[in-house]
């Protein structure tokens, strides 16, 4: 079993020691670290509209997932985790603009708090068919 890193300028440099994702060419299964709202360009956090924040998490997820040549519809499963249950509403709206059809199977999840004081993290498993 062989396992490829893989990392882009265009999603946000991992700040801690882990990678944006790992494949596991055995499989065909990449693991996406959870996204949270930097934009890769200024590296900017953004916050304060929960859907704007919601929109660059699904960006950076979009960027790791075509630097490993997938797509969304690639994505098996996701794992979302909100500081605010209120919030639920307009993140699962973002969220769901990127699942047309056969959307994958995810929990959501309230914590108490998240890296930078963010609202929303994602994360993704992924598989080649």
């Amino acid at each position: 079993m062989s396992k490829v890193i893989i990392n882009t300028t265009n999603a946000p440099a991992p700040i801690g020691p882990y990678n944006q994702a790992v494949f596991v060419e055995s499989t065909q299964t990449l693991y996406v670290s959870g996204q949270i709202a930097i934009d890769p360009s200024s590296g900017e956090l953004i916050m304060g509209d929960i859907r704007r924040e919601t929109g660059q998490v699904m960006k950076n997820l979009k960027a790791i997932l075509n630097e490993a040549n997938m797509d969304f519809q690639n994505i098996v499963k996701c794992s979302i985790f909100i500081s605010n249950m209120d919030n639920f509403g307009a993140i699962n709206e973002v969220y769901g603009e990127y699942f047309q059809n056969d959307p994958p199977a995810r929990e959501t999840v309230e914590v108490s708090c998240l890296p930078k004081k963010v609202n929303v993290e994602i994360s993704c498993i992924a598989v080649k068919f």
